[in-house]
């Protein structure tokens, strides 16, 4: 699914797009910021997996992950489906390993500046190489990529990722029905 969604020619920065479909609607004038959407990008995929997230019309794309974050945090606290996996990165491999829908996520500490959010996607690496660079990711952001290490899609946010753990980057997963999906 993640090979085949698209990310790198929708949901492109600098582009006013459909949240759902990442389809470019009109280009954000010069100088007015980045516009990036991984949010509604990770929205979008959770959507499609029927899996709610926080998404547009509860929330406007604006600032979407830093409410995603805070959103997630309060799932995981109550009895929900989502559960925070903390930064274990080895265990956060293990469970997108398994069929789970694991998001890679930080707060902005300034709440008038974007976060960051992502899919971890499932794959093999070396425990040496994941505790160095942490898990591939598939995201929408300053850099749209289908696979991209987590020290390379979070970079833009200063102590996100710091290799062996310990940034602020958090991890959340959800089950996924993949019989209800067919």
């Amino acid at each position: 699914m993640l090979d085949n969604c698209g990310v790198d020619q929708r949901w492109l920065p600098g582009f006013k797009v459909r949240w759902k479909t990442g389809e470019a609607t009109a280009a954000w004038p010069a100088g007015s910021g980045a516009h990036t959407h991984c949010s509604a990008f990770v929205a979008s995929m959770a959507m499609q997996l029927g899996i709610y997230l926080l998404r547009p019309p509860e929330h406007g794309q604006t600032l979407l992950a830093n409410a995603q974050v805070a959103w997630l945090l309060s799932q995981s606290e109550a009895p929900s489906n989502w559960r925070n996996l903390g930064t274990d990165v080895t265990q956060v491999q293990a469970q997108a390993n398994q069929g789970l829908l694991v998001l890679a996520a930080v707060e902005n500490p300034n709440p008038a500046k974007p976060g960051h959010i992502a899919i971890v996607r499932p794959g093999s690496m070396a425990a040496s190489e994941l505790a160095k660079t942490g898990p591939m990711l598939t995201q929408a952001g300053n850099r749209n990529a289908l696979s991209i290490p987590l020290s390379q899609g979070f970079r833009g946010h200063r102590g996100a990722w710091v290799p062996g753990g310990g940034g602020s980057v958090r991890f959340f997963a959800h089950e996924i029905d993949w019989a209800q999906l067919g």
